[in-house]
Order: C-alpha cells, then sequence, then structure tokens
C-alpha cells in the first residue's frame, strides 16, 4: 500500500519543487520591473519612458539609440537612457540619493547611460555598489560637487564619461586606482586645480578629455600611455610647457591655454595625427611646416601665437587638409601653393602675419621681425663690429674653400662619366641591374601552384612591378623628410611618398648586410614580384644602391601601395573619433582577410606562413577593403640561403613544407583572435585569449540574447543571430590549442561567406517570422568544417 502512494508523493514533492523555482523567476523578474518603474517614477516620467508600464517584459524590448534595456541569464546588464537635449532640471522634490538607492537594485548592471535627464545634486557614494559597472555616462545633467572617494573602488571601470554638469574641486589623485580605463572625458564642468601625475600611470587610457574647466600648471607625463590617441585640453589654464606625449596622437586640442614655449620637433612625426589646435596660446619659436604635410592631418589649427618662420610657394600639403588657420602669428614669406587650390573644399586662413598675399590682411614685415625679437626668437646679429669682421673673415675663408670643392666635384663628374661609358663595355660582377625582377621569369611562373590572370598581366588596380631608381625614391619622399616618416619596426625604417604620377606610395627602408649575395638579391627581388593581390598591401617594386662588394652595407627599399584608411581596428575599438564598421562590413573585413591568407599559404610558391598578424596589420583602404599589410618578405631575411626562407621569420619554402606539419596554423590561430575584436568591439590582449574564446564557446550553446549580450553593442541590434553564431563558431575554432585541430584558410572563408550570405538575405528580405529570424533556407544549413 506505501509503494502504491510512494510515486504520488514523489511527484507532489517535484512538482513543489519546480513551482517554487517558478515562483522564485517570477519574482526575480518582478523585482526587476518594479525598479525600473520606479526610476521612470523619480525621473518624472519622462517622454523616453512611456512604453514602460506593468504588462511590459522589459527583457524582450526592441533597443534604440536613446533607450536599451540588456539582460542576461534574467539580470539587467545594460541600462541607457538618453533623454531630450537641453532637458530641464527636475523637480525640487527629487533625490539624488532615492534615485541612486533604486539603480543599486541591479547589481549586475555593467553599462550605465544616464544622459540629458535632468538630474541634480552630488553624486551619491553608495553608487559604488554597482561593483560590475565597466561603463558610466551621466553627461548632460545638473550634477555637482566633488567625485566621491568610493568610486575608486570600481575597478572593472574602463569609461567614464561626465560630460556638461557642475562638477568642482581637484581631479583625486587615485584616478590611477581605474586600471582599465580607457576613456576619460570630464568636459564643460568645473574642475580646478592641478592634475595629479597619477594619470600617467593609466597606460591602457586611449581617450583623455578634460575641456572647459578650470585645471592649471603643468601636463603630467603623458608619454608613458602609448596608447593616448585623443587629447583635449582646451579652455583651461595649462602651461607654460609644452606636453609630453606619445606619438600615436589622433586629435590633439591645446585650445587656449597659457603655453608659451616652443612646439617639439617630435610633434612632426606623428603621423597619425589627423587634428592639431594649439590656437590661442603663446608658442613661440618656428612653426614647422612639416605639420601642412602631415600623412594623416586634415585640420590644423596655430592662429593667435607668437610663431615665427618664412612660407614658400613649393611647400607641400597633404591633399586631405579640410581647415587651416595660420593667422595672428609672425609669419613671413608667401602662401603655399597647394593651400590656394581647392579653395572650395578647403578653408584657409592666414590674416594677421606679414605674408606676401594681400586678399586678407597683413602686417607690414617689420611687425613680425620686431615682435620676434622682443620674444627672444631671433638672435641678435650686431653686437660688435668685431663679430661682423669674423662672420666676414669666415664666409672669405668657407668661399675659397666651396670653390676649391667645386673644381673637384666637376673633375670627379668628368671622370665619373669616362668611367661609366668604359663600363657599358664591361661591366663589373657586382653592379645590380635596376631592371632586375621588373617581371615574372618563366621558370617563377611555370613552378607556380597558383598565380591567378591578374597576377600575370599585373592588372590588380596597380602599374607592373618593376625597379625603382634610387634619384625616384628620394624624390618620392622629399630627400627622406620628416615630414614623410611614418614609423619604424623590426624591419626598417617606413616613409610615405608620391611619385611624379602623384600616386601615393609606403617606402620601406632596410640596412642590408653582406650575408646575403647578389644572385642571393636577384633571386628574393623576383620572389617579392609575385606579393600582389587585393587583399595584401602589394609590393610594387624595389630600389637598391647599384655597388655592392662583400665588406659593405647597402640601403635596399621596398616600394608598397600606400593604404589611406588607417588600421582594422581604429574602425572597430576607437570609434569614439570615428563611425564603427557595421556587422557587414565586419563580415566583408574578415573575408578579405582570409582570402589574404589563403593567398600567402597557396596562392604563391613558395608559401608564407607564420606572418604574426595583428588587427592592426590590417589596413583598410579608400573603399574599406581589407589588405593584410604585415607579412614575411623574404627580401628582409637576414638568414638562409635563396630558395631556403627563414624559419624563424615564418617563410618556408616546399623543400621544408613535408618536414613541418601544420605549418600555416599559427597564421589561422592569429585570424581567430582578429575575429574575436570583431565581434566583441574591443582590444583583446594575449592574456586574456582563452578566457574569450571560452565566453564565445558557453554563448554558442545559449540562447540568442546571450550571444547579443557580449558582442559589441554598436553592431547588436544590426546582426543576424544565425550570422553571428557562425563568426563565433569560427573564431572558436582557430583558438583551439592543438594546431591540427585548426581549420584550413579555405575552410574558414566558406563558412564566413556563409555569414555574409545569411546576413546579406536577412538585410534584403522584407519579411520576417516573429523571432526576427529571415525567412531564407540559408537559415537552416548547418555551419561545417571541411
Amino acid at each position: 500500500m506505501k509503494n502504491r502512494h510512494f510515486p504520488s508523493a514523489l511527484l507532489l514533492v517535484l512538482a513543489t519543487v519546480l513551482l517554487s523555482i517558478h515562483r522564485s523567476e517570477q519574482l526575480h523578474s518582478s523585482s526587476y520591473s518594479q525598479t525600473l518603474l520606479r526610476i521612470k517614477q523619480l525621473l518624472n516620467f519622462p517622454p523616453i519612458l512611456s512604453s514602460w508600464n506593468h504588462n511590459i517584459d522589459f527583457c524582450s524590448t526592441d533597443s534604440t539609440s536613446s533607450l536599451t534595456v540588456i539582460c542576461y541569464e534574467g539580470t539587467i546588464t545594460q541600462l541607457n537612457i538618453v533623454g531630450e537635449t537641453r532637458a530641464h532640471i527636475l523637480p525640487r522634490n527629487f533625490s539624488i540619493d532615492s534615485f541612486v538607492s533604486s539603480l543599486v537594485r541591479l547589481p549586475s548592471l555593467k553599462v550605465l547611460t544616464l544622459v540629458s535627464l535632468g538630474i541634480w545634486g552630488p553624486l551619491p557614494s553608495k553608487i559604488a555598489q554597482l561593483s560590475s559597472l565597466e561603463i558610466v555616462n551621466v553627461s548632460s545633467n545638473f550634477l555637482y560637487g566633488a567625485i566621491p572617494q568610493e568610486l575608486s573602488l570600481l575597478s572593472h571601470l574602463q569609461t567614464i564619461i561626465l560630460d556638461d554638469n557642475m562638477f568642482s574641486g581637484h581631479l583625486p589623485e587615485w584616478m590611477d586606482s581605474f586600471s582599465a580605463l580607457t576613456v576619460l572625458s570630464l568636459k564643460n564642468n568645473l574642475f580646478n586645480g592641478s592634475v595629479p601625475d597619477s594619470l600617467s600611470n593609466l597606460e591602457n587610457m586611449r581617450i583623455l578629455s578634460l575641456s572647459h574647466n578650470h585645471f592649471l600648471g603643468s601636463v603630467p607625463d603623458l608619454s608613458r600611455l602609448t596608447n593616448l590617441q585623443v587629447l583635449e585640453l582646451d579652455d583651461n589654464g595649462f602651461g607654460p610647457q609644452f606636453p609630453r606625449l606619445g606619438n600615436k596622437l589622433v586629435t590633439l586640442v591645446l585650445r587656449n591655454n597659457k603655453f608659451r614655449s616652443s612646439i617639439p620637433d617630435k610633434v612632426s612625426s606623428y603621423y597619425q595625427l589627423e587634428r592639431l589646435d594649439i590656437s590661442e596660446n603663446t608658442f613661440v619659436g618656428p612653426f614647422q611646416l612639416e605639420l601642412l604635410s602631415l600623412p594623416s592631418i586634415t585640420y590644423l589649427n596655430i592662429s593667435g601665437n607668437k610663431l615665427t618662420g618664412m612660407l614658400f610657394e613649393n611647400n607641400s600639403c597633404n591633399p586631405g587638409l579640410e581647415a587651416v588657420d595660420l593667422s595672428s602669428n609672425r609669419l613671413t614669406g608667401s602662401l603655399p601653393k597647394c593651400l590656394m587650390t581647392n579653395s572650395n573644399d578647403r578653408t584657409v586662413l592666414y590674416a594677421g602675419n606679414c605674408l606676401e598675399e594681400t586678399n586678407q590682411n597683413q602686417n607690414a614685415l617689420p611687425f613680425c621681425h620686431t615682435e620676434a625679437i622682443a620674444v627672444g626668437i631671433v638672435p641678435e646679429v650686431k653686437k660688435h663690429r668685431r663679430v661682423s669682421k669674423v662672420v666676414l673673415s669666415l664666409g672669405i675663408v668657407c668661399g675659397t674653400m666651396g670653390g676649391v670643392a667645386l673644381v673637384a666635384l666637376l673633375f670627379f663628374t668628368v671622370r665619373r662619366g669616362n668611367v661609366k661609358s668604359k663600363m657599358k663595355k664591361n661591366p663589373p660582377t657586382k653592379l645590380i641591374s635596376e631592371n632586375a625582377a621588373s617581371g615574372y621569369s618563366s621558370k617563377l611562373l611555370s613552378d607556380a601552384r597558383y598565380i591567378s590572370q591578374t597576377m600575370k598581366f599585373g592588372t590588380v588596380g596597380l602599374p607592373p612591378y618593376r625597379a625603382f631608381t634610387l634619384e625616384e625614391i628620394v624624390a618620392a619622399t622629399n630627400n627622406f623628410d620628416t615630414a614623410s616618416f611614418m614609423g619604424e619596426g623590426s624591419q626598417g625604417k617606413m616613409y610615405r611618398g608620391q611619385l611624379k604620377d602623384g600616386s601615393l606610395v609606403a617606402i620601406r627602408s632596410v640596412k642590408r648586410t653582406k650575408s646575403h649575395s647578389t644572385q642571393d638579391f636577384m633571386h628574393y627581388t623576383e620572389l617579392i614580384s609575385k606579393y600582389r593581390h587585393r587583399h595584401l598591401v602589394s609590393v610594387l617594386g624595389h630600389c637598391f644602391e647599384r655597388y655592392l662588394d662583400d665588406s659593405s652595407a647597402s640601403s635596399v627599399f621596398i616600394v608598397s601601395e600606400y593604404v589611406p584608411n588607417g588600421t582594422l581596428r581604429s574602425w572597430i575599438s576607437d570609434r569614439h573619433y570615428r563611425k564603427s564598421l557595421t556587422w557587414t562590413q565586419r563580415i566583408e573585413a574578415a573575408i578579405g582577410v582570409a582570402k589574404g591568407i589563403q593567398f600567402l599559404h597557396t596562392g604563391i610558391v613558395p608559401g608564407v606562413y607564420a606572418n604574426n598578424l595583428k588587427i592592426t596589420d590590417v589596413l583598410l583602404d579608400q573603399n574599406f577593403v581589407a589588405k593584410i599589410s604585415s607579412y614575411t618578405l623574404p627580401l628582409l631575411s637576414n638568414k638562409g640561403k635563396a630558395g631556403q626562407g627563414n624559419p624563424s621569420s615564418g617563410f618556408r619554402s616546399p623543400s621544408l613544407k613535408k618536414s613541418v606539419k601544420c605549418e600555416d596554423k599559427s597564421d589561422i590561430y592569429d585570424f581567430g583572435v582578429i575575429l574575436l575584436e570583431l565581434i566583441l568591439g574591443r582590444t583583446v590582449k594575449s592574456r586574456n585569449v582563452d578566457t574569450l574564446r571560452d565566453l564565445l564557446q558557453t554563448s554558442i550553446a545559449a540562447d540568442g540574447e546571450a550571444r547579443r549580450s557580449i558582442i559589441d553593442p554598436a553592431v547588436h541590434k544590426a546582426c543576424l543571430d544565425q550570422s553571428l553564431k557562425t563568426m563565433m563558431e569560427i573564431s572558436v575554432r582557430c583558438l583551439v590549442k592543438e594546431p591540427a585541430e585548426r581549420p584550413s584558410a579555405e575552410d574558414v572563408l566558406w563558412n564566413l561567406q556563409f555569414a555574409a550570405q545569411v546576413q546579406d538575405a536577412w538585410i534584403g528580405d522584407s519579411q520576417s517570422s516573429d523571432d526576427g529570424s529571415p525567412i531564407s533556407p540559408l537559415a537552416s544549413q548547418r555551419m561545417t568544417f571541411h
């Protein structure tokens, strides 16, 4: 009898447990709903929250640019509320303390955005109870008082935006407690005092904006902030010395401060700099003409200073310059012609100088000379008559020596001409022909496993591969002027150049030693002539000095196409100063990189492996086509013989491939990391790859909302779940620890194209199912790796 009742009792217990669990989940969800409705009430029922009511499922609402609620595993992780511009201050009965008390009932919040809601009062210290916060933006409100010290407990904070409030007091010394901080923006507040040196410890900082406050004194040494790209310090009292900075800045604004030093020469080598504004200070010394031709510069404002120097009509400018303001300085000479062209597309101001141009008001020439002497720029020349005599004597001696040197030079030139005429008949064995590798040898074409028709005929939108003369290289770089310098790496110095036909190129200068023979050079130039592909920064040609002997070094120049749109990373994780790529564009970029890797592995002989690819090595051209810029060039290898390659650099010949298994899989792993950054929308450090791979693996098995909660918020609304899931699966497979288990480049490419197809079908299909998935046969296909 007891056995008969046992199953009934067991079922009753199970039903009770399940009911309690369901009841608990309902209470949990009800609690968050009550909290959000309470927030709506405390904010005085703003129009943006008019859709919130007791019947709404907050975790299933559609996100907009003004209102977003994102949940993960039943908890709210993101709350973004953006009110109307110039919102009125909330009524007098508003309590900031009650408001924050309601917020802390959402303990899983990682992203909190409360913009233009009329919130007023001092920021309560209890906000530190939101221990998971990574991003906080409370701009355009009426918050005042000092930053509470308890905020330092939020060790996960990556972004702090307090713009357009009334915060005051000194910036606290403990700011370096935010070790992960990448964005700190305090614009338009009432902060005062000096900026603490502790800011120089925030090595992950990318954006630092302290504009429109009352800061004063010296700017801390920020040269250690190697990732800093945006620095805005305008409308303060900083000075007098120009701040010490890293060379990766994209935006530098120092306008309306108390700087009165000269501009360091280093600024002219900021090859990523797009916007420079040092106006309304008292900078002295010469104006660096190289600033006009920085490769990325689009906006330059030096007005309202005491900068001197002479301009010339033939000074060069960056064609991308959109606005230039040279007004109210001490400049002389003639306005460069490059600033007077395309007047409809470019704003150029230069009044208040001593230029010969008369279209804008200029001062008389003595004004600039007198002012320059007054600030100590031009040294006094006439001190004593004895000095003048000494200078005159030196001039006579130097003139005599110059005449002798000129005669010697003429003699040498005539003699060298005779030698050259003899050399045409009997050329020395150490002379390397400038026409080497101007095309493909028949042997290379016959040996190649795969060379496309466009490669054979050089029709990838680029001129045929050729040898450049040293004179062409010098002319293209303006004699290797500092304005042309783009950076230096392990493979030599890089310069930006412009050929006679107006095309822009990148020129890498490499010092070669005697470790290679002339025959090696000839073979290498034939090899690199094949590095031409739509998704590679293709090599256009080479140049080396004519004479080589076994005891001397020689400069070798590799000429490549110039790619103008910056790195792929800058369009993903640095969207604070530029628009982020869409999900479709990210897939297209990934496909481009995969095609580039496939070409390096199978499109040329010998294949190129272990290229140590990073997302910063992927550049985007004017049409946002992805191009791999850093791959192993055999000419840059310092070890090995021609045809053998350099194993240490990743370059291997077919003879080595048999003895090295899965040699192509290191590039596949690197590609998995690039996919990870495209999906998450942020920089991924090597020590975090395994953790993030596991996160992706977990989310693949979860539902669509779980997947969307971890991806870049900039694209989470615009990507189809099937496309996102496919991208995640590719990344996870590429990042497995065992190289043999990673997919091939062909498999990766096939699945990326599938992700692109289902995404395109979703965008192009006007009809969708109730859950937002497209009615498309592609969506039912399963991703497989061959």
